[in-house]
């Protein structure tokens, strides 16, 4: 009888041998992201970087693939997906029954939520204090319907761009932004004037979400995720880009 060991074994080297017989088997997979999302994904001297672009180059290293990245607003990331542009989305992506519908999703790689970033001087001092007040969120995101449907009396600034969300609100423009933690956090850290409530919106998981078409992209990158989650890698990648992160 094998063992648990051998058995995990077989099933990571199943996954990482992904493409060998493959309807899509290639040496390339194009990834899509909205690189405006620090510390997840940013353009830091031109170049990319943050968690989930360190992330991703290690799954693929992981997988012997290369990655080709494609930059796109974060409302096409699942259409792009879905017109086969790309094999995968990744950009701080949250899994949600709606999205499951149309696009798959990893196991969630880390754990989020949504967060109201505020002026430490102004009127939003709990969640309560949203209704009634401007509140930017980024076009295409959960924030957008969470605020839809439990805060129907704020006034939403919808905006493209994670950094546009954060500029009204320090410019006096919006009272408030509601946004990922990871985000809020970093820019609130950079700023005195800003701050994010305690009292934190929702915990979310963040996925990697691949076309529907490719099932055994997926079971491969699980794969990848619990190797290098074995092996230590991830644990370093989390290190360098989260305070106290959990585990």
């Amino acid at each position: 009888m094998k063992t648990r060991r051998q058995l995990l074994t077989a099933t990571l080297a199943l996954g990482l041998t992904w493409g060998a017989g493959a309807a899509h088997a290639q040496d390339t997979l194009r990834v899509v992201t909205d690189a405006t999302f620090p510390p997840m994904e940013f353009v830091k001297n031109g170049q990319r970087t943050g968690f989930d672009i360190e992330l991703i180059e290690a799954l693929g290293k992981a997988m012997n693939k290369k990655i080709e990245w494609i930059d796109i607003d974060f409302k096409g990331l699942i259409p792009a997906l879905q017109a086969g542009r790309a094999d995968m989305a990744v950009s701080a992506i949250y899994i949600t029954d709606a999205r499951k519908q149309v696009v798959d999703f990893t196991d969630p790689y880390y754990a989020g939520g949504l967060v109201v970033l505020t002026r430490k001087d102004g009127p939003i001092k709990a969640l309560k204090d949203l209704d009634g007040r401007k509140v930017s969120v980024q076009v295409g995101t959960k924030s957008v319907n969470y605020l839809k449907e439990h805060h129907p009396e704020v006034q939403r600034v919808e905006v493209e761009k994670n950094q546009e969300m954060f500029n009204l609100v320090q410019v006096g423009r919006a009272d408030a932004a509601v946004t990922g933690k990871p985000a809020a956090k970093l820019f609130a850290q950079s700023t005195q004037d800003l701050t994010v409530l305690d009292e934190q919106i929702t915990t979310e998981q963040y996925g990697i979400a691949v076309a529907k078409s490719q099932p055994e992209l997926t079971a491969a990158l699980n794969a990848a995720l619990k190797q290098l989650k074995a092996d230590g890698t991830y644990d370093k990648v989390v290190d360098k880009w989260f305070e106290a992160a959990p585990r």
